[in-house]
């Protein structure tokens, strides 16, 4: 399972559940399109499990297998050729039958395979209410024209079933290139960027890594790609072991040293322009190779022991939490927003700045983040950032948020160690999150004595605003009671003493039984 984390919201990608073969597997050799996987539960705790998700504000997002299929389904004995291509089109990447979308029945005039796929797609919106779908080796498939009109029709269907414009699509296109997405004419709202990946996992081994190949993959308008939620970004996924494995068994890095480097990678795949998916075990630091047999998340890892001997891993977790947190909360983060500031090819230094148009800021701030990372392999004792982009107080996330004064837009810091991010978060009016690591102590009674005194100034506002308004309302009402009266005092209602003294032309009949004359203007 993957997770997803943009714009303040939450999805998980489930890997396929359509019924295959055995007990045991990923599910990418599906035999029954509208069936679940039997081991995996039944049909009515599925729908239980996704209901859940989104009463939770967890969005799901289901992989979805339609290059091929298992040899035993039942439509390969039925009819091959009508369904499925006779030989496939890439013999290397074969992993079944694949569908023949260019089929065209005359007698009943529709494409066989299409149809079936998009009724199968049909059922798991109307019953199972998901989000959105990743289309597995959509590079295999290679006919983006049925694509974009299946896509085209699933977003309909999600919008009529009120999903809005919020159903997502995303394809595994392997490598992947801007024409695939929507925003440049392709079917897809978004790719895997298997390149960010790439480029990301070389840049964590022990040479030095090229700083303008990272650039075009950190901000990806520069590969030609456009919007936010053109890219999905990852540093692993089910189809690779976890970057801590691969450190460990490629490069011979294990403990602290490993753990730095995962967490500079997770640093910049959350700071870097593009959505950002996390592959489940990561943020726990769970050394198991990828298999496609039974492989439980330990989560022994992040219990409370005795002898405190996975501190490592709960401060992983902790690292994961804090980056997210400041993800979801900072809206410079998820603003297409992104330059970069700083490098230097020798020091192995690189710095970009993330912000956010400041739209709601009466005082004109917005928001800002500047992430600054050190490849060398040395620490350095002190380190001058150049251009930083606003002059103030600066401070510095996931490390007790610790004060930074910038003057001439130079920014020191001091203990840079090896491999390892910097991210540091400009005060300014409009919003300044406080991460959940342990603050300052001077800095938390600030906070708290703050927090009090607008509370208190709050309560005491509210009954002092409801009295004006009875104040208000009551001086309002003898104005309009003062203002009857004066006009009750013309009125036409008069008694017979008063009769005498109206000057002017009228009408007047008078009741010998009742003493009331009745006046009419006219």
């Amino acid at each position: 399972m993957n997770y997803f984390v943009q714009l303040g919201i939450t999805a998980v990608e489930m890997m396929p559940v359509k019924e295959f073969p055995g007990q045991v597997g990923w599910g990418y050799t599906p035999r029954y399109h509208f069936a679940i996987q039997s081991t995996y539960g039944t049909t009515a705790e599925l729908k239980e499990m996704i209901d859940t998700f989104h009463k939770n504000g967890i969005r799901v997002i289901m992989d979805g297998v339609y290059n091929h299929c298992d040899v035993s389904a039942p439509y390969t004995a039925i009819d091959h050729d009508y369904w499925f291509l006779h030989d496939p089109k890439d013999p290397v990447w074969c992993w079944g039958p694949e569908w023949d979308y260019e089929k065209y029945d005359e007698k009943y005039k529709l494409w066989p395979a299409r149809k079936y796929i998009r009724e199968s797609i049909r059922y798991f919106i109307d019953e199972f209410h998901i989000d959105g779908i990743r289309f597995d080796a959509a590079t295999q498939i290679a006919n983006d024209k049925f694509l974009k009109i299946l896509v085209q029709q699933i977003k309909q269907q999600a919008r009529e079933r009120g999903f809005g414009t919020e159903f997502y699509c995303v394809g595994e296109y392997l490598p992947d290139k801007p024409e695939y997405v929507i925003s440049n004419g392709g079917p897809m709202d978004g790719v895997w960027h298997d390149s960010f990946y790439l480029k990301l996992r070389e840049s964590m081994s022990n040479e030095p890594p090229k700083l303008d190949e990272l650039k075009d993959v950190i901000d990806a308008r520069r590969q030609g790609y456009q919007n936010i939620t053109d890219v999905v970004n990852y540093q692993s996924n089910h189809d690779h072991n976890r970057l801590l494995v691969d450190l460990g068994k490629e490069y011979q890095l294990f403990d602290d040293e490993a753990f730095r480097r995962v967490r500079m990678a997770f640093a910049i795949q959350a700071t870097s322009f593009g959505l950002m998916m996390i592959w489940m075990g990561a943020e726990i630091g769970e050394y198991k190779e990828k298999t496609p047999g039974i492989a439980k998340i330990d989560w022994t890892l992040i219990e409370d022991r005795d002898d405190n001997s996975n501190a490592i891993n709960k401060k992983q977790l902790q690292y994961y939490k804090d980056v997210i947190n400041l993800r979801k909360l900072n809206l410079a983060l998820t603003s297409p927003n992104l330059e970069f500031i700083f490098e230097d090819e020798c020091d192995l230094i690189l710095a970009w700045h993330r912000w956010n148009p400041p739209i709601y800021d009466i005082h004109n701030q917005g928001d800002h983040v500047i992430i600054i990372c050190n490849w060398a392999p040395i620490t350095y004792e002190k380190y001058e950032i150049l251009n930083i982009p606003r002059n103030g107080r600066w401070y510095e996330w996931l490390n007790n948020d610790e004060e930074y004064i910038v003057e001439n837009n130079k920014l020191i810091i001091e203990d840079f160690k090896d491999h390892s991010v910097r991210i540091f978060v400009y005060q300014n009016s409009s919003f300044f999150p406080i991460s959940n690591t342990t603050i300052s102590t001077d800095r938390k009674h600030f906070i708290i004595i703050h927090s009090k005194i607008i509370s208190i100034i709050g309560i005491l506002l509210i009954p002092i605003i409801l009295i004006c308004l009875i104040i208000i309302y009551y001086f309002y009402k003898q104005y309009l009671k003062n203002k009857y009266h004066q006009e009750t005092e013309r009125c036409i209602i008069l008694d017979n003493e008063q009769i005498s003294s109206i000057d002017c032309q009228s009408n007047i009949q008078t009741n010998e039984n009742d003493s009331t004359i009745k006046y009419q203007f006219m």
